[in-house]
């Protein structure tokens, strides 16, 4: 316990230290619609705004990051040799190896290396005119000679102005759930460690039931929790809309790719607010070998493999956009004939244009 308290001040600090890096001005990619703000370390998604809006930006200050290669804390002897919390991808600086900001197609790519865990990353971010969507393509390059599970999240957190109590909500859809077996730090837990539920109701501490959609009004407290994305879809996608200003934010992503979503509601009652929508290869952010020995959940798999000397790929979308009054919970999202299609419980719906499929 005392080992995972110290991982996640770790985590924290090195949070801190990572926005002091990327203080400086990002690289914009702006379209008509859009624009999104992306820092050269690691390549992290600090701001989204819409061009005909009031500047709200639904992403947290410590930006939308990549965790590769590791999920959490790395084991002893890797953390000797340097790796730190999360992998050292978010650590790394990125190059600009192309880049279009003029024309109907804005493009940048970036490219890093990742010595300690001897692989390349390169990621490529699209914006197409009259699109309120962000495309983003990343390769995963090995230079070992031998096949090795990996560990990949992209760490989506949203945060305030968006995120505000009882008037921020987060769908997807998720099956079967499980909080995370261990109190992640020092703030006061509120559900049942290592139970499972049905997405959304999760099991709390006083006999009850908690809606992890929402945001808790009456109290501030900090868990984790992973959910089993639906396995009869292809594309799988996670929400967050924010009541008063019915402001969509969201991904789509190949549930091949990204199987899991861990909500990481860290509920403080202050500045540090937080809602994480981290969807991942894996459950939970934990090392290689408790992911491994973990083995399949809900019969999903756990982790990913990344051939020899072999390179793989992710594909997921971003979105941000308007969304009418009557917008409570979104029941889905699909990609599918050019668009993107946003259906709400209520029975409305949005249609944005989405040239790209995948």
């Amino acid at each position: 316990m005392k080992n995972i308290f110290r991982a996640v001040v770790c985590f924290v600090l090195s949070a801190v230290c990572a926005l002091a890096q990327t203080a400086a001005p990002g690289m914009d990619l702006s379209n008509d619609k859009i624009t999104l703000t992306v820092a050269a370390m690691g390549g992290r998604f600090t701001k989204l705004v819409m061009r005909e809006g009031d500047g709200t930006s639904p992403i947290h200050t410590i930006g939308h990051f990549l965790a590769l290669d590791g999920f959490g804390a790395a084991s002893e002897e890797e953390q000797a040799l340097g790796m730190p919390f999360h992998g050292e991808a978010n650590r790394r600086e990125m190059k600009v190896v192309a880049s279009n900001t003029a024309g109907p197609v804005r493009v940048l790519t970036l490219q890093s290396t990742l010595p300690l865990a001897q692989e390349t990353l390169t990621r490529t971010m699209q914006l197409i005119d009259g699109e309120n969507i962000v495309y983003v393509t990343s390769q995963l390059e090995s230079a070992l000679t031998i096949d090795r599970p990996i560990s990949w999240a992209e760490h989506a957190t949203i945060g305030q102005p968006f995120l505000a109590k009882g008037k921020t909500v987060v769908d997807m859809p998720g099956v079967n759930c499980r909080v995370r077996p261990y109190k992640p730090g020092s703030i006061p837990g509120h559900l049942v460690y290592n139970e499972d539920f049905q997405w959304p109701m999760a099991p709390t501490i006083d006999g009850g039931k908690a809606d992890i959609r929402e945001v808790p009004t009456d109290h501030n407290w900090l868990d984790l929790a992973s959910c089993q994305m639906d396995t009869q879809r292809r594309l799988a996608f996670v929400t967050a809309l924010n009541l008063e200003k019915h402001l969509l934010f969201g991904y789509v992503f190949r549930r091949a790719d990204y199987p899991w979503v861990m909500s990481w509601m860290n509920f403080t009652g202050d500045e540090r607010i937080a809602r994480g929508m981290e969807f991942s290869t894996q459950p939970f952010d934990v090392g290689h070998r408790e992911t491994v020995a973990m083995g399949p959940m809900f019969g999903t798999p756990t982790l990913r493999w990344l051939p020899a000397r072999s390179t793989i790929e992710t594909r997921y979308l971003m979105f941000y956009t308007r969304v009418p009054a009557e917008f409570m919970r979104i029941d889905d999202v699909r990609l599918e004939n050019g668009a993107l299609t946003i259906v709400d419980h209520s029975g409305k719906s949005v249609t944005l244009p989405a040239s790209r499929e995948f």
